[in-house]
């Protein structure tokens, strides 16, 4: 009896144990391993379709570049188009597409990232066509010449022709004196002029390393079969030293800033303000209230933002906030709004204020708690479905600073974000009041005063060159 009692309760402890260690469940299953030259690989695997998506993320962006030399990373990005010892120019993408597959890239002021999607079969390929391009690009000048071109007329396009795009870009720059998030990210258009071969070179040699990557494939695969696969492509390329990230400190601002802009292709006032709060990389506790509050806020028509702005107070045709807390420094938090037919820019914002106040001194509700966690942790049940999504939320955050269980739990953490907590970030980072302590800069836009109607011409529209 006693032995049978002893082993009862051996069982309920080991029970008791497995629950609170063991309840939570992974979204996506990924494995990882780090090979001897420094390369991280990640798999997450997805048996429903024979396709997968290889992506290989670079520890280095934008804010990584030397000041005055604004666009090299995102220029550099399109010469590794341009062909290397092995693959010639142009011919990258083209090789992609005859597997019938297809490719892109993208830089940030944190990473740069290359991607493939194609069916499982064809994963050696690329792989073998991204491990040559770490270490053999061409850089001829001819190339380089020519690319220039296409980047100018992009940041013409995508930048200097939609007004709206230029004054974002102006925000940021007041937002952050000092800090390499406020140079553009595609670069300031003189600057982007004068790079040359050799500030090209010296910028892909410093950072481009597999000691300095993360190879991320999702789909039909598993690791057994992906680690010989890296090992004897990938392993062969040499590390390298890789610089130490050294970014300057934004000072204080303790001005409230504010930034106007009238233009004539501007149809509707609109309000913006760009608050500067922390990244899941420097707080996780923060970012995730801010997640939830931002759900909680700004998630559809139920959501307090349309409901109190739009349908009950009448103020705004439109009002959001977004935060996105994918950054190794600083994250922004976005508020916009369109003002309703006779409400001025100058009340809407009152408005926002005042739904501020409201979140800051009376904090937030438990049925809209248990609403934004609900359609938060949805997001993560439906994620599961997609081969490139999982790849591009798990090279982002890991790029970032997060780590495997941090994606794998992310439900459970966003399950223990308390009311206290989403009040708590709201009274730190949002309050209109305290600008001088958490800056913030106001944007309003107008459409044009009739005295620049009168001198501004319109301009011609112009198209983006293709690239690969």
């Amino acid at each position: 009896m006693n032995h049978i009692k002893s082993l009862i309760i051996a069982v309920v402890i080991f029970l008791s144990i497995s629950s609170s260690s063991f309840a939570a469940d992974k979204i996506f299953n990924a494995e990882t391993t780090t090979l001897d030259n420094g390369l991280m690989v990640v798999v997450i695997p997805n048996h429903r379709i024979p396709v997968i998506t290889h992506m290989v993320w670079y520890r280095v962006g934008a804010a990584d570049e030397q000041a005055g030399l604004s666009g090299i990373a995102h220029f550099l990005e399109h010469m590794l188009f341009k062909g290397s010892d092995n693959v010639a120019p142009g011919e990258f993408s083209k090789a992609v597409k005859s597997l019938g597959g297809q490719d892109n890239a993208f830089t940030s002021y944190d990473y740069t990232a290359f991607f493939q999607t194609v069916t499982s079969e064809h994963l050696e390929k690329v792989m073998e066509m991204e491990a040559d391009r770490m270490r053999n690009i061409l850089l001829r000048e001819e190339d380089i010449e020519s690319e220039r071109k296409v980047v100018i007329e992009e940041r013409r396009q995508v930048t200097e022709n939609d007004p709206v795009s230029h004054f974002s870009e102006q925000l940021s720059t007041a937002l952050f004196p000092n800090h390499p998030y406020g140079t553009p990210i595609i670069g300031w258009l003189h600057e982007i002029e004068g790079l040359d071969r050799l500030v090209l070179k010296s910028f892909y040699d410093r950072w481009y390393a597999p000691n300095n990557a993360i190879l991320v494939v999702s789909g039909d695969i598993t690791m057994k079969e992906l680690k010989p696969l890296a090992e004897k492509i990938y392993g062969a390329v040499p590390k390298r030293n890789v610089p130490t990230r050294n970014w300057p400190i934004v000072p204080p601002l303790p001005g409230k800033q504010s930034l106007e802009l009238h233009h004539p292709s501007i149809q509707q006032p609109a309000f913006m303000r760009i608050y500067r709060v922390p990244s899941f990389n420097q707080s996780k506790e923060d970012s995730l209230a801010f997640q939830v509050l931002e759900n909680i806020v700004s998630a559809g028509a139920s959501t307090r933002f349309y409901k109190d702005l739009v349908i009950e107070q009448k103020v705004a045709t439109g009002a959001a906030l977004s935060y996105g807390g994918n950054n190794v420094s600083d994250s922004k938090l976005y508020i916009q709004a369109t003002p309703a037919e006779g409400i001025t820019l100058e009340e809407l914002e009152a408005a926002i204020d005042n739904e501020l106040h409201m979140l800051i001194t009376q904090g937030v509700t438990d049925e809209e708690m248990s609403e934004a966690k609900s359609r938060l942790k949805d997001q993560s049940v439906f994620a599961r479905d997609s081969i490139t999504g999982p790849a591009m939320v798990f090279g982002r955050m890991l790029i970032t600073g997060s780590s495997i269980d941090d994606i794998e739990y992310w439900p459970d953490q966003i399950d223990s974000v308390t009311k206290e907590q989403v009040q708590d970030v709201a009274a730190r980072f949002l309050d209109p009041k305290h600008y001088g302590k958490r800056p913030y800069v106001n944007g309003y836009l107008y459409p044009a005063q009739d005295e620049d109607k009168q001198t501004t011409e319109p301009q011609a529209p112009q198209t983006v060159p293709q690239t690969g």
